[in-house]
């Protein structure tokens, strides 16, 4: 029962919009998160993802969906290369921790793409 409630309360708060902000944390704010992943985890004393897994399992599943669709408003930036996935191209640090090019660029690293 407390590993139902943490996968369905903890951490889907944990996780909100993970696609979108995790690129973008600081380090500190990453450790801040997994502390309290861990003390999840001895409270309910069982194994449960690194917030880290969380962010790849759930961008993959994201991006895939929006490559996969051509209809989809966000299919047009990621450009399908036949030896890797570009996302546009960007200048600021704002940009290149958002979305697409962060999810580019873990599609290539799952590929094992440079």
């Amino acid at each position: 029962m407390m590993v139902h409630f943490y996968s369905s309360i903890i951490e889907s708060i944990l996780t909100s919009s993970i696609t979108i902000w995790y690129a973008a944390a600081t380090a500190k704010d990453k450790d801040r998160l997994q502390r309290v992943i861990r003390s999840a985890e001895k409270v309910i004393g069982c194994n449960v993802p690194l917030l880290q897994d969380l962010y790849t399992s759930r961008t993959l599943r994201c991006a895939g969906k929006i490559v996969a669709d051509p209809s989809h408003p966000g299919h047009k930036l990621f450009e399908t290369l036949p030896w890797k996935l570009c996302s546009i191209r960007t200048r600021t640090l704002c940009h290149k921790n958002s979305f697409f090019p962060s999810a580019a660029s873990l599609i290539n690293k799952t590929r094992g793409l440079p």
